[in-house]
């Protein structure tokens, strides 16, 4: 199963970053050949506020003569500025490492091809979504276990509903992939499920502003509420149907290398 996303992710975005979105797609292209761009972040996540920038995950297709030859293939696209008052945040990983990733269970890949966020596609995409789902194994607790630990210690560093709401959102759906096979970033979807609607709360304090600050007084709470997500992941993970390891690495292989012979 895909992502449970219900509209366009278009959507998500206002009219300016819908433009500005565009706008990056439009020159990166360009410069890549893109798998997917898919929006992520904030928007993605269910509880962006006005001062959020927009945060695009995309995947590329090098030139073959660039990984076989003498110079390296050149590193990860990373790009953040502002583009007509918006700021834009911009990453692309190449098809080969990212396939790599998806093996290891690798959510950040994971939600690029299957979370249902996509801006940009290509027929590879919809080549790989299948190849991605039955790819899905208990391997992506590691990645969501470990993710929402890093993002808990930031937190720590810089107490902000944001910070708070991103372990949530990591922990949950984590969890429900586990539990079900189905990749969901809004943490407004998965919230009733795992008897946490409390924390509508601290979406509505995150929609307010990026840096909206927990009052110590509500920390123990809020945190309480993060153990219980954190708790459900582990339980996921023990009572997952995913197989142990992915059952298809040598059918990602074989396409991967199909696209490599293409684009030589």
């Amino acid at each position: 199963m895909a992502s449970g996303l219900s509209h366009d992710p278009w959507s998500l975005l206002t009219e300016a970053q819908r433009e500005s979105s565009r706008a990056v797609i439009a020159r990166e292209s360009e410069r890549r050949r893109h798998v997917v761009v898919a929006l992520s972040g904030a928007h993605a996540y269910g509880f962006p506020s006005p001062d959020s920038d927009v945060d695009l995950k995309a995947i590329h297709v090098a030139p073959t003569a660039q990984l076989v030859g003498l110079r390296p293939a050149a590193p990860p696209a990373d790009r953040i500025e502002v583009l007509d008052g918006v700021e834009m945040d911009y990453t692309s990983n190449e098809l080969g490492g990212v396939l790599g990733g998806i093996v290891k269970g690798n959510g950040n890949y994971l939600e690029r091809v299957l979370g249902g966020t996509a801006l940009a596609g290509s027929a590879w995409l919809d080549a790989l979504q299948p190849l991605a789902q039955r790819a899905l194994s208990r391997r992506a607790h590691r990645h969501y276990r470990g993710f929402a630990a890093g993002q808990r210690r930031e937190f720590d560093a810089t107490p902000t509903a944001k910070k708070l709401l991103y372990v949530l959102r990591t922990a949950l759906t984590g969890a429900h992939l586990l539990r079900t096979g189905e990749l969901v970033l809004d943490v407004n979807a998965l919230l009733d499920e795992h008897g946490l609607g409390a924390a509508r709360a601290l979406v509505e304090a995150k929609r307010a502003g990026e840096r909206t600050a927990l009052p110590e007084s509500e920390r123990a709470r809020w945190l309480a509420e993060v153990d219980r997500a954190v708790a459900r992941l582990d339980e996921a993970h023990e009572a997952s149907a995913l197989p142990e390891d992915p059952p298809n690495e040598d059918e990602l292989d074989a396409w991967l290398i199909e696209v490599r012979r293409a684009m030589f």
